[in-house]
């Protein structure tokens, strides 16, 4: 059987160091642990993530972020026009807010490069169902069939042999 290919968005990288939610962060290291270095999943992020980190103000923490993507040795998805003009669309649906054009990137190169998972803390606009169910009518009727589920890292860090 094949690996889950799972993409991580930027929350999801940062809450490796949320002091500020302990319980996130707690999940956020199990699933790092359990599921990025056992290798039990292909894991993937994008240059969209590496910009949104290059962003932070903070160089301690922005080398840190920088540090988890380069020791992990993530797959790193590129943005490309297709990408780019899905991402558009999911605002133009009003899946997504128009100043939330990262977040629909990240579904976009999820849907673009089969993801089958698009992992996230931010549960308004990524981790949610309402927002998957939004995106498949979407993607079915532009053409991409391939499933992609939304939700956030509680739902991996267990399988059936745990």
């Amino acid at each position: 059987m094949r690996k889950l290919k799972i993409y991580l968005d930027t929350s999801v990288i940062n809450f490796l160091f949320a002091d500020d939610a302990p319980d996130f962060k707690k999940v956020t290291i199990e699933f790092f642990e359990n599921c990025v270095k056992t290798g039990r999943y292909d894991v993937y992020v994008s240059d969209v993530v590496v910009k949104e980190i290059n962003e932070t103000k903070d160089e301690s923490k922005r080398m840190q972020l920088l540090e988890v993507i380069k020791k992990h040795k993530f797959h790193i998805l590129t943005l490309d026009k297709e990408v780019n003009e899905l991402a558009k669309l999911y605002i133009k649906e009003n899946i997504l807010p128009k100043r939330k054009l990262d977040d629909a990137r990240h579904i976009a190169m999820c849907t673009c490069n089969q993801m089958d998972v698009l992992l996230s803390w931010n549960f308004r606009h990524l981790a949610n169902l309402n927002k998957q169910i939004k995106v498949k009518i979407v993607n079915e009727r532009e053409g991409y069939f391939y499933p992609l589920t939304l939700t956030n890292p509680m739902e991996v860090i267990y399988d059936e042999n745990n």
